[in-house]
């Protein structure tokens, strides 16, 4: 289970629109990495217009937002037109970065167990080194209190 003051692990995904992204390049930056489970769907939808919203704010305090899901690149693309994302979505079909960051966890619902992502989300430092980690993401108020320790990072 990764924590404060490991060292992110290292990814290369391809995103909406086209084009990969990898850890290597977010060097020297802060990187918001945020996990959801699903496009389009209501808490995952709020969260990333979130983000989204607040994109501007986070680039003025130094920092990179990134989403990432297991779904395709169509799905994402579909996504962020629909809603006029603005943050850039990773596809992680294969659950390698998901399995990586330890968010591929067992969830329930209606008494039922499946394996899902877990909502979520790590701030690292321009050296890779990851500096907190919310788990279990609750999303009101969420992106508030990402961007409050991004600013507190200086």
């Amino acid at each position: 289970m990764l924590d404060v003051n490991d060292m992110a692990p290292d990814f290369s995904l391809p995103r909406d629109g086209g084009g990969t992204l990898s850890l290597a390049d977010f060097k020297g930056k802060a990187l918001v990495l945020f996990f959801y489970p699903k496009d389009d769907t209501s808490g995952c939808t709020k969260e990333s217009i979130g983000f989204s919203e607040a994109l501007q704010d986070f680039a003025a305090a130094g920092a990179a937002v990134v989403g990432v899901s297991k779904d395709s690149v169509k799905s994402h693309d579909k996504f962020v037109k629909k809603h006029d994302l603005s943050v850039p979505l990773l596809s992680d079909e294969e659950s390698t970065m998901c399995e990586d960051y330890g968010v591929w966890a067992e969830k329930s619902m209606y008494g039922k167990s499946y394996m899902g992502i877990e909502r979520s989300t790590f701030l690292i430092d321009g050296e890779g080194r990851i500096v907190r980690v919310w788990r279990k993401v609750k999303v009101p108020g969420h992106v508030d209190e990402v961007l409050a320790s991004v600013k507190a990072m200086g």
